[in-house]
């Protein structure tokens, strides 16, 4: 997925706001951008970002009751 970076965008930000998550994403995020991190923390307005498909699995964490 290609999208375009906003004013003050970060990797992460983008994976969170067009993925819905961000552990594991913005790592192959930096792969597919090679040179992205020169910019700085800030990716430079209007620069267009690959983006990795989002995970298909998510994790479940049993929930304990204290009380019945």
């Amino acid at each position: 997925m290609k999208v375009r970076a906003q004013q003050q965008d970060t990797i992460d930000a983008l994976c969170w706001r067009h993925l819905g998550v961000t552990a594991g994403v913005v790592e192959k995020a930096l792969q597919l951008n090679p040179g992205i991190a020169k910019s700085g923390a800030f990716i430079p307005h209007g620069q267009v970002v690959i983006l990795p498909d989002p995970p298909t699995t998510t994790a479940t964490v049993p929930t304990i009751q204290l009380w019945d």
